[in-house]
């Protein structure tokens, strides 16, 4: 009941104009009339199988997640990284106050930070993903450890708590504030998302190490490494750069989509389909690891022949054009010109990638 008063009073508060909250939220409601009459939302904007499968991985990611970190990672001193680890540190000294509270309190900041600068739909999954997963650690703490072997606890809670991240990237979320830290300083700087996340890791376990000894720093790289195989696993290797080939006869549309949902910048190649013989669009993009899942719902949303490539970046050699990502209520002023007439200059993005694509994303027939 308190679950269901809550969302009430969320949609109430959307209803009423509050702009933290109309912000927040991953849809809007439409405004008609000087006296700010709503638009129903259609029940299947909301409820659909795509979105149903998202929830479904969140959930059940964030309640893996949670169960390795109570049953293998907690008793053993073993600790993760990022957020989850900072609590899991603060919380030897704070006796009495639940990891789940700490988590969600060191990481409003970062929700905060990620709805004023990242996607709302992202954040908003994010939110929803870390608020299960604190719930759940409260849980699994009553429970009965799942092993005292710290070489077995190092193992299994990679292995879990990998699968578990990795259903929640799969789904479009994040358990970990620094992962949102990451992905805006990723668009900023030419480094990559996992880069600047092992670099905040780093300094968690040396912490740990410190503090509980040298060899449980230890183990703990050894269980990140664990974790990030596992997810990159699942994920099909999301936790890389990838450069991105999509044919379609749609391309400024793509294109717009790609600037103003994504922030990246896109760049245009004539082409033509040999059988049809009709003019293409081959449009080239490096998107991060989090930004697939809004790129794939990008390319189904646009009707037409589309064939699309991703493959995994080695290496990136020099620079590329970058672009703050629009929000719909302020593309009129953060867009002035259109992604098709971004044209690439000196110096652009020089991608390494695999001679076979990873994966292939396909709307329609092949053109």
């Amino acid at each position: 009941m308190l679950i269901i008063d809550s969302i009430y009073g969320i949609l109430y508060q959307a209803k009423s104009g509050n702009p933290f909250i109309t912000e927040a939220l991953p849809f809007r409601f439409d405004k008609s009339g000087r006296k700010g009459k709503m638009k129903q939302l259609k029940f299947t904007d909301i409820v659909n199988k795509e979105n149903i499968i998202s929830v479904l991985q969140l959930t059940i990611g964030a309640v893996v997640a949670a169960f390795a970190v109570e049953e293998f990672l907690v008793p053993n001193h073993i600790f993760d990284g990022g957020v989850t680890g900072i609590s899991m540190i603060l919380e030897h000294y704070l006796k009495g106050v639940p990891l789940g509270l700490l988590i969600v309190i060191l990481n409003l900041p970062f929700m905060i930070f990620g709805i004023l600068k990242l996607g709302k739909k992202f954040i908003f999954k994010a939110i929803y993903s870390i608020i299960i997963f604190s719930v759940m650690t409260s849980v699994f703490v009553s429970f009965a450890n799942a092993t005292e072997d710290v070489f077995l606890a190092t193992i299994f809670g990679g292995v879990f708590l990998g699968a578990g991240v990795g259903l929640v990237f799969r789904g479009g979320g994040c358990l970990d504030g620094t992962e949102v830290v990451a992905i805006y300083m990723s668009r900023k700087l030419s480094v990559s998302t996992s880069s600047i996340v092992f670099a905040f890791n780093v300094i968690i376990y040396a912490t740990a190490g410190i503090v509980f000894g040298l060899d449980r720093g230890m183990y703990s790289l050894v269980m990140y490494f664990i974790t990030s195989q596992v997810i990159n696993v699942v994920e099909k290797g999301l936790d890389n750069t990838k450069s991105v080939m999509i044919i379609t006869n749609r391309g400024d549309e793509i294109a717009e989509k790609i600037l103003s949902e994504l922030g990246r910048t896109v760049t245009f190649i004539n082409g033509k389909g040999m059988i049809s013989k009709d003019e293409k669009s081959i449009l080239y993009c490096v998107i991060t690891r989090g930004e697939i899942f809004e790129l794939k719902k990008i390319i189904h949303s646009v009707p037409g022949s589309t064939f699309t490539t991703i493959s995994e970046v080695s290496e990136i050699v020099g620079n590329h054009i970058k672009s703050e990502k629009v929000d719909d209520d302020d593309e009129d002023e953060k867009q002035p010109e259109k992604a098709s007439e971004i044209k690439p200059e000196a110096g652009e993005t020089l991608a390494e990638t695999p001679s076979s694509p990873e994966e292939t994303v396909t709307d329609k027939k092949t053109p």
